[in-house]
């Protein structure tokens, strides 16, 4: 078998024992069944035993077992569950394709494989972050970005964060006697992405190793410099701290606080980050000198800092209050420096025993244990989760590094979307992006070949809105052009104008007789279905900034030119008194409220209205409203006592209220739809009605069993011509539609 080094529990011959290991495993953490993780080992050794003989090792000699030993060694200090140690053990075996992750599945069940094959999707980081090397999206920096963000929409299981967190931090140590560019490469990762991560789930010891070790490679001259200072003033140092600490206990001791103390290491990034970021020397560093207190209760550290303030001066604006204001990771503490002994100045950190064990472990503090129950999860973990669920922002702990800090100024946007291309790469779009959107983002080549998509490996229409962590694989023709239809908004084929406007350059490129023929053909359809007839076009072209027709339709068949735009206005063309107007003002109707108030009355016409004396609700408050008799509508606030018991009481009399000013006009328009008949068919429209945010006043379906055909006739009250065309292009987009348009009287 593999030997191994001196940390790891071995036998006599310098193998590892795993019973042993096991065992000490077990009075770090929690197992539920001591046995599945000596198999896991067990197997592991196995695999890895049959890759040493077969010459299969790692290019740098490593063990892939004893890599999975330092891992699980990591998440049992971070007290992880026995599937996460299982994971750990197993994971490099899966991941350099030694067993199949079926096989896993089956030997150690479904939640194991699960987390392994989360960690696997974590790794596409790897491939997608090379900070020496360019990549197909563009610049470095731009997808260094896009991978953070993605990072965390991907992670549906803390605990696969925390297992590649273990896998970077074993990669990070064994750097040392590797090449130059992968040591350069495996720190740059680690310092940009992991250790951030590790900075936001609160774990401070796995952050402050990160950041270091990273820090040693990637500026190895500062490093140094900075480490040959500590380790000057190391002894002096020492003898300060063990004197400071003595004079504590002995005030602690009189004051009656049970507390523990002793001298916090200062971390040598830490020392750099702060002579850059306040522009001093290191004998400036006031922390380099530094104790922990840990007391009981939160009472007791107030109490504490008095007795240090009392004992030596503090320096103002020096002073950190995290236990009434803590970090965004949850970190607690109060920190404050002080003049101490000899003039020197120190600083003190005091905090609670669990908040101590909140900043060494974070996230994996609330991973409690009772008995067998590896389930129990305190409110806090829950908490944890739920913030990491959302997109983060990442300039607090690199905004001062050089190059990050621009880059990193604008918090994540909500209204983004990050997906995989098939090799992994993140691709960062606006919400509501569609694979169009994505294939012109990739390349104007496969945009203008797209001719369908495979989402998460299901074909989709290219109307698909992608989602976050989505991988998007296009479908391609060799005949590289694109559908005038993408261009037509009312089809929801592009939301992006980068993609919108490569096709309407490819367009631009084409024939005009051709761009002739397409345009009218695109604005035929268009005046059919909003039922348009008998415009003079040489009008028309002119309102729309054209000398003559063809050159209108030249527009629209180049791109240059929306149709659902000379739709409008040709409507506006049209003589008032022809039966095709049908969208004219003196039809519209306004919904039924009381238009002296600034109160929408919704269901009851038109009501007088009174603001409820009991409560005084002002504009924006959530309200209510309650008929009297004869007085009219009464508006409480929804949180009004009075209200509440009207509620209980007489809820016949209860009716719902909004704050608003007079609404928009609105028309009532006759639809006709055709279709084949299916089931499901009147589900979908009205499904497509509702999200349109139309009202329908009717509908009637009239089905023909000889020919399996439905005809549809629905009256909807719409705002635009815009909005109808937009209503009928949807309609049109659902499966069995023959034709839909606007109906004249």
């Amino acid at each position: 078998m593999v030997k191994v080094r001196e940390d790891y529990a071995v036998s006599g011959d310098g193998e590892v024992d795993i019973d042993r290991w096991v065992t000490h495993i077990a009075e770090q953490t929690y197992l539920e069944n001591p046995d599945e993780l000596r198999r896991a080992c067990e197997k592991a050794a196995r695999i890895d035993l049959e890759a040493y003989r077969a010459d299969r090792l790692w290019t740098d000699g490593s063990s892939s077992f004893l890599t999975g030993l330092e891992m699980a060694q990591i998440l049992a200090e971070l007290h992880l569950d026995q599937a996460s140690l299982v994971t750990a053990v197993l994971y490099r075996a899966v991941r350099e394709e030694r067993v199949s992750l079926e096989e896993i599945r089956l030997e150690f069940g479904d939640e194991v494989a699960g987390l392994i094959n989360g960690v696997q999707q974590m790794a596409a980081i790897s491939s997608v972050h090379h900070p020496l090397k360019g990549n197909v999206l563009g610049q470095s920096e731009g997808q260094l970005d896009n991978v953070r963000k993605m990072l965390v929409t991907m992670i549906d299981d803390v605990r696969v964060a925390l297992i590649k967190l273990a896998e970077r931090t074993s990669a990070i140590r064994a750097v040392k006697d590797v090449s130059e560019e992968k040591r350069m490469r495996v720190a740059r990762e680690v310092f940009d992405i992991y250790a951030p991560l590790a900075h936001r789930l609160g774990i401070g010891h796995i952050k402050w190793e990160l950041e270091d070790l990273s820090f040693r490679y990637l500026h190895s001259s500062a490093y140094k410099k900075i480490a040959k200072l500590l380790d000057e003033k190391r002894l002096d140092r020492e003898s300060y701290i063990r004197r400071v600490i003595d004079t504590l206990q002995t005030e602690l001791k009189a004051s009656g606080i049970k507390g523990d103390l002793s001298g916090r290491a200062k971390h040598i990034y830490s020392i750099w980050r702060k002579m850059r970021r306040k522009g001093i020397d290191f004998s400036q560093v006031y922390d380099v000198r530094a104790v922990r207190i840990l007391v009981p209760e939160v009472r007791d550290c107030y109490a504490a800092l008095g007795i240090v303030h009392n004992l030596w001066r503090h320096i103002p604006n020096e002073f950190d209050d995290y236990i009434a204001n803590p970090k965004e990771n949850g970190y607690q503490s109060l920190h404050t420096a002080v003049i101490g002994p000899e003039g020197k100045v120190m600083e003190v950190q005091i905090r609670t025993h669990a908040m101590h064990e909140e900043a060494e472990l974070g996230v994996c503090a609330h991973w409690l244990y009772k008995g067998t129950d590896t389930k129990n999860k305190s409110a806090g973990y829950d908490a944890k989760i739920n913030w990491l669920r959302q997109v983060l922002e990442w300039q607090e702990e690199l905004g001062d590094l050089s190059g990050l800090a621009d880059h990193l100024k604008s918090d994540v946007a909500s209204d983004r979307v990050y997906v995989f291309t098939p090799e992994g790469h993140v691709v960062d779009l606006p919400q509501g992006a569609t694979p169009v959107d994505f294939a012109y983002r990739v390349h104007t080549e496969i945009g203008h070949a797209c001719r369908g998509a495979r989402v998460n490996s299901r074909i989709v229409p290219l109307t698909y809105p992608l989602k976050t962590g989505d991988q998007v694989f296009i479908l391609t023709s060799n005949n590289q052009a694109p559908s005038r239809d993408w261009l037509n908004p009312s089809l929801g084929y592009i939301q992006t104008s980068r993609a919108r406007a490569k096709v309407t350059h490819w367009f631009k490129l084409q024939d005009r007789d051709r761009n002739v023929a397409d345009g009218r053909a695109i604005l035929e359809d268009e005046f059919k279905r909003l039922s348009l007839f008998d415009i003079d076009l040489t009008k028309l072209a002119a309102k729309v900034n054209y000398q003559s027709a063809d050159d209108m339709f030249a527009a629209v068949g180049a791109g240059d030119l929306r149709p659902t735009h000379v739709a409008n206005v040709a409507q506006q063309l049209l003589e008032p008194k022809t039966e095709q107007l049908d969208l004219k003002l003196a039809s519209s109707r306004k919904k039924p409220y009381d238009t002296e108030s600034d109160i929408q009355i919704l269901g009851v016409g038109k009501l007088k209205t009174q603001v409820a004396k009991c409560c005084k609700p002002l504009p924006g408050d959530a309200i209510g409203g309650y008929i009297t008799v004869g007085r009219g509508v009464t508006v409480h606030r929804q949180d009004c006592l009075t209200f509440l018991n009207l509620q209980e009481f007489e809820p016949n009399r209860i009716i719902e209220v909004n704050w608003g000013g007079k609404p928009a006009a609105v028309y009532p328009v006759d639809i006709e739809i055709e279709a084949y008949d299916r089931s499901g068919l009147l589900r979908d429209i009205t499904q497509v009605l509702s999200s349109s945010r139309s009202d329908v006043l009717s509908l009637n379906t009239f089905t023909n069993k000889d020919d399996n055909s439905a005809t549809m006739m629905v009256t909807v009250e719409i705002s635009s011509l815009e909005q109808l065309a937009r209503l009928l292009a949807q309609i049109r987009n659902l499966p069995n539609i023959i034709d839909v348009r606007r109906k004249r009287g």
